[in-house]
């Protein structure tokens, strides 16, 4: 005899509500009868991905209260119903990191963290999950509207439609006191600067301060962020930052991009600004306002590696492991003579394959260069021709002062807003 054991029977699928239809339900004692009405149902955010109900308000004999999650036997489309007859009748306060759902997510725009978009809440999802009812998700759909508006005897057969889990999405919370610098936006961490830049640009002014707000935590991330806004963007939001504070991020971000910032500042702060960057970083930029902003000069970044001639494979890498330069900075490593004159520019990869006996200045080709006040036109010609993703910028005596690199030619290249017109950012 063979025994076959059967296989686990699936799990059921947790009924979905509809908030629309929890609020404004009544309110019941165990026994059914009528207490009141539900007002709003009430999360804490920041703790769990799927946040669980932890109570609602009500009004009862004309007064807003407060019902602990503990006190709640069932949540149901029209109806919240109790577990006790007796109630604190005490008023509602609210308390750290709560959210009321009704009055501070629906109808409001949420960050699509996966799609790396804006979206409205036009429903709030909720499910009993792990034995209680959570938020699970929001409906960004058409018919998230309609089951609102329809008679509440035929809401519940209206489908849900735009569904997106709760897991993808990100509330602004800057209008909650409560809430306001205490819950972080954690989401947002997995989005690259350029899709949170976007965001900023679509969001409101102070839904853009929130979510600048948020990756301040990080402030290397708040750098690159700020290096992907467009100009009238980037001026919008350090208009009301001290001097200081706008030091604090320019000191973070590439010089050529920190210049570029500098020069779209008001006449009378630009002096005090600049004096406050830490002070290699001052002198970077001071170099960079020199130039025009749509000349090699004024796109080049001041960030790059060079040796001399007779250095070695090992020499090199030993310089580049001591180098604080950013990796983009170092694709390619140039070479001068012992006048200090561009000789040559090899590609990190191709040292790496080199035979590591052999001189830097043996192995490196002779590069294309540019001097600082050729026009972006010129620049954008000869990257295209020789098919450059970098080039160097030489002075006078053929001095390496800087490199353009390709992003920094498309930036003025291309139209502004290009990322949202062409729908490239969360793809």
């Amino acid at each position: 005899m063979v025994s076959v054991m059967a296989a686990p029977a699936a799990l059921p699928t947790p009924r979905v509500l509809h908030l629309a239809l929890v609020a404004g339900g009544e309110l019941l004692d165990p026994a059914g009868a009528k207490l009141g009405r539900v007002d709003d149902l009430i999360v804490r955010l920041g703790g769990e991905e799927y946040p669980p109900v932890t109570g609602l308000l009500a009004t009862i004999a004309g007064r807003q209260v407060f019902v602990p999650a503990d006190e709640i036997a069932e949540l149901a489309h029209g109806r919240a119903r109790l577990r006790a007859r007796r109630l604190d009748l005490g008023p509602f306060e609210r308390r750290q990191s709560e959210v009321l759902l009704k009055k501070d997510v629906l109808d409001r725009q949420l960050i699509n963290v996966d799609g790396a978009r804006l979206v409205r809440s036009n429903e709030i999802e909720l499910a009993r999950v792990d034995g209680w009812y959570r938020v699970v998700g929001v409906d960004t759909g058409l018919r998230g509207l309609v089951r609102r508006v329809v008679p509440r005897t035929f809401a519940d057969r209206v489908a849900p439609g735009g569904f997106l889990d709760w897991a993808s999405v990100e509330p602004f919370t800057g209008h909650v006191p409560t809430v306001r610098l205490r819950v972080p936006h954690p989401k947002l961490a997995r989005l690259h600067p350029a899709q949170l830049a976007d965001l900023v640009e679509q969001a409101s002014h102070h839904q853009g301060q929130e979510i600048l707000g948020a990756v301040g935590g990080d402030p290397e991330l708040e750098a690159d962020v700020f290096e992907e806004l467009e100009p009238h963007h980037q001026r919008e939001f350090v208009e009301e930052r001290s001097d200081a504070e706008v030091a604090e991020v320019l000191g973070r971000m590439e010089p050529d991009d920190a210049a570029d910032l500098v020069s779209e500042l008001p006449e009378e702060r630009r002096d005090e600004v600049v004096r406050l960057l830490p002070i290699v970083q001052r002198r970077r930029v001071r170099a960079l306002l020199g130039y025009g902003p749509a000349t090699a000069g004024g796109l080049m970044s001041p960030e790059f590696v060079c040796v001399f001639s007779q250095a070695t494979q090992a020499d090199v890498l030993a310089r580049i492991r001591a180098t604080k330069a950013s990796a983009e900075a170092l694709g390619w490593i140039y070479v001068m003579n012992a006048s200090s004159r561009l000789v040559g520019a090899i590609a990190l990869v191709d040292l790496l394959r080199a035979d590591a006996s052999a001189s830097i200045g043996e192995i490196a080709d002779v590069p294309q260069r540019i001097r600082p006040d050729v026009e972006l036109e010129e620049v954008a010609r000869l990257m295209t021709d020789f098919d450059l993703t970098v080039v160097p910028v030489v002075d006078g005596e053929e001095r390496l002062i800087g490199v353009v690199t390709v992003d920094d030619v498309l930036e003025l290249v291309l139209p502004r807003g290009w990322r949202r017109q062409f729908g490239l950012l969360g793809e």
